[in-house]
Parts: structure tokens; C-alpha cells; sequence
């Protein structure tokens, strides 16, 4: 007993400081002694809860159509649909909630994953034809990584963090590496590239580097712990850590070996366009690092001046972020913000910082640091190094990391500090 009595002396001590150094307008101070109403019970339970499960009636996070498209448009067709990512709590984004960009056709292929297989050939010694089965035989890795499109990005017309950085998203991904498989069929020297092929309707191949499949590439079969998602690519996935999203060959059903770039319907329609050196093409869609704040952020409302946690997502397809800065005075300062874990190769990591708002109106803004030295630029910076003009008029080339503002006003509405 003696030994717990300092313990809990030193608890109320830091306790009694924690109290007086934050003050949270917005709680109410606990009144009396009397015990907590009981709620409501639940009378039974809603269809398709034991099968599968369902969140509370009062959770109602949702994904939203991106791009100024309406989804389904007018011929029944999924457009992209963005993550909430002013909703997600840590840094795995649901399944169910992970963002989607539309298929290179009409409708999401619907696979047999028993009658599914995956063709490797090309520059190979043995070309080899794999059922889903057989790669689920063969020895597995798990891992966290973010994918991202290439449209996602800052804009003054976005008045929220899901219509400017919803494009997005982080999982837990589980498959069998690329390497692996590429072993088996025994690579010639002579493959430099290799060409990813989905089961859509319009074969929206991409071209990538053999070094790339030989690193980090992996096959996923699983998401967050279940299987792929149709919308995600169900059976099979390829997932390329730190390459824009276009990379990411869903319903993957066939692998080139091939000895130089070719031009697919991806690459010529979207990546290769303005690129006047085929070998870099790929090579020039890695994702920089991005930093965005998620709370408070734009159309959220602060209720008072006080304490406030801020908080926020930050990744790079450069590798692991090293570090992350707030602003909370319009860039003129920088803090070094916290991450509540440990962050991760090619994934999204969160961060906070402890901020006493004293309720005026201010500006507050992220920026981050990867493993490899590459910092998150502003729009000025950018500005510079295209040597345009930086005024109204200004947009980024190609992808965009770019750091976003978000403007706190005095009664504590939060709006986007570009608009």
C-alpha cells in the first residue's frame, strides 16, 4: 500500500495541472452524485447485424462524389466518390468508406475469384498462370499503405477536407509480393519494364518500372482484414507503395515482362501526356509528401476560444514522414507537431498538436518532412519553381502536395483558406 499512495499523489498532481493548463469551454462540470440515466435498450436486432454487423444509427459518415460529377451519373455510372476524412478516427480508413475512382467502363466487373487467375509471362523463363488458391499457398506479407489519386489536391472552389483531400485513403493491405511470383517465372535480363492488365472493359494497362515489382509491389487478396472489395479490385489487386493510384491495377488478371515502356491507355491518355522522355514517364508519378489538417477543418465550427487538439493525416510515397509542423498564426510560425504512432512506409500516419485558441481569427496550416528529405511545399514555392505568376489564376501542374489552409474566423467557423 505504501508504494501505490506516491503513485497516485503524483496522478492528482499532473492531474491538477493538466486541468489548469487547458480550458475546455465547452464541458460542463459534473453536478451532484446521481449516476448516469440508463439509455434506451436496442429491441432486438436490425436486419443483416448478426450476418455481417452494422455501425450505430448515429454515425453517418459517408463518402461524397468528387470532381464536380454526380454519382451515379446520368447513365447509372459510378464516378469518384471521396473519403470523409474529417470523420476517420486513426489512420486506417474503413473499407467501406475507402475512396473509389471510376472503372475504364460500364459497370464493376463481377469475378468468380474460383474461376479467376493471374497470367505472368513476357521476358520469363517459365511463364506461369496462377489461381487465386495458388497465391493464398504461397507466403504472405501485411502491410499499411495509402493510395492516392492524382487529382487530389488543394483548390479554392473545395469547401471541405473530403472535396480537396478525399481522393485517398489508407488499409491494411495482406497478399503474396510481386517478387515472389516473379522468382518463380524467372525474370530475363533483359525485362525492364513490366505492363499490369485488369479485367475492366477497357484495358487500362500501365507501364512500370521491374526495379519497382522487385521492391515493393505486392498482389493483395485482402483488405482490412477481409477479403478485397469489389469496388478495390476483388480477387486481386496490385498494389504499387507510393505510385498515384492509377498504378493500382484492380481485378489484376495478367503481367507483361517487356523490355521497353509501352504506351497504354493510361499512359498515353492520362501520364504520358506533355512528357517528352518515355523512360521517366512512370517514374515521374510517385506521390510527394502531403500533409493536410482533418480537424478543425473547413465547414467545422470551433464552439469557444480554448483548448483544441488539432489534428491531421500526413504520407509520402517517398517513404516513411519524419516530421510534421503546424502553423496556427498563417505560416508565420512553425511548430513541431506529435504522431500518435509510429509512422509507416507509403502510409498515412496522424499527428496533433496541442493548441490554446484565444479566439481570434487566424489561419492554421500542416506541412511535412520524409524519410528521404523531401518537404512539403507551398503553392507560392511551386509558383516559383514553374516561374509563373502566383495570384488567383495559379494552378499545379501535374500532381499537387501542396500545402492547405484552413481559416478560423472569430465566432469559429471554419472556411478554406484558398477561397
Amino acid at each position: 500500500m505504501r508504494e501505490k499512495r506516491p503513485a497516485r499523489r503524483e496522478f492528482l498532481r499532473n492531474g491538477a495541472a493538466l486541468a489548469g493548463g487547458f480550458t475546455l469551454s465547452a464541458a460542463a462540470p459534473a453536478l451532484g452524485q446521481r449516476a448516469p440515466a440508463q439509455p434506451p435498450m436496442i429491441k432486438g436486432e436490425r436486419q443483416g447485424e448478426i450476418a455481417y454487423g452494422a455501425r450505430s444509427k448515429y454515425v453517418t459518415s459517408a463518402r461524397i462524389p468528387h470532381g464536380g460529377r454526380p454519382s451515379p451519373d446520368n447513365f447509372g455510372l459510378t464516378f469518384h466518390v471521396a473519403t470523409p476524412l474529417q470523420d476517420q478516427v486513426g489512420v486506417i480508413t474503413p473499407s467501406s468508406l475507402h475512396y473509389f475512382a471510376t472503372t475504364r467502363g460500364a459497370f464493376l466487373p463481377d469475378i468468380d475469384p474460383g474461376q479467376h487467375t493471374l497470367m505472368i509471362h513476357g521476358l520469363v523463363d517459365r511463364p506461369l498462370t496462377f489461381t487465386v488458391d495458388d497465391l493464398k499457398r504461397l507466403p504472405s506479407v501485411t502491410r499499411l499503405h495509402f493510395i492516392e489519386c492524382a487529382g487530389n489536391r488543394a483548390s479554392r472552389r473545395a469547401k471541405t477536407v473530403q472535396e480537396t483531400h478525399g481522393m485517398t485513403s489508407n488499409a491494411e493491405w495482406t497478399g503474396v509480393l510481386l517478387s515472389t511470383l516473379l522468382k518463380e517465372c524467372g525474370v530475363k535480363g533483359s525485362a525492364k519494364w513490366f505492363v499490369a492488365e485488369g479485367a475492366e472493359e477497357v484495358k487500362g494497362a500501365s507501364s512500370m518500372p521491374v526495379a519497382k515489382a522487385m521492391d515493393d509491389c505486392m498482389i493483395a487478396y485482402g483488405m482490412n482484414g477481409e477479403a478485397v472489395r469489389p469496388q478495390n479490385g476483388f480477387p486481386l489487386r496490385l498494389m504499387v507503395p507510393g505510385f498515384e493510384g492509377i498504378f493500382h491495377t484492380k481485378w489484376l488478371q495478367r503481367i507483361k515482362l517487356v523490355d521497353t515502356y509501352y504506351m497504354n491507355y493510361n499512359d498515353f491518355g492520362h501520364l504520358h501526356e506533355g512528357k517528352q522522355d518515355n523512360r521517366v514517364a512512370a517514374l515521374a508519378y510517385q506521390i510527394g509528401p502531403k500533409s493536410v489538417i482533418t480537424f478543425p477543418s473547413g465547414e467545422q465550427r470551433l464552439p469557444g476560444k480554448g483548448f483544441y487538439e488539432i489534428r491531421g493525416l500526413a504520407w509520402s510515397g517517398g517513404g516513411a514522414i519524419k516530421q510534421v509542423e503546424v502553423s496556427t498564426d498563417g505560416g508565420k510560425k512553425w511548430n513541431k507537431a506529435q504522431f500518435q504512432g509510429t509512422p509507416q512506409r507509403m502510409a498515412h500516419c496522424l499527428f496533433t498538436y496541442a493548441w490554446q485558441w484565444d479566439g481570434s481569427q487566424t489561419e492554421i496550416m500542416s506541412r511535412c518532412v520524409d524519410e528521404v528529405g523531401q518537404a512539403q511545399p507551398t503553392r507560392e514555392q511551386i509558383a516559383k519553381y514553374w516561374n509563373k505568376t502566383f495570384d488567383q489564376t495559379f494552378s499545379v501542374p501535374g500532381l499537387d502536395n501542396s500545402v492547405q489552409p484552413w481559416r478560423i474566423a472569430k465566432d469559429g467557423s471554419v472556411t478554406n483558406g484558398f477561397a
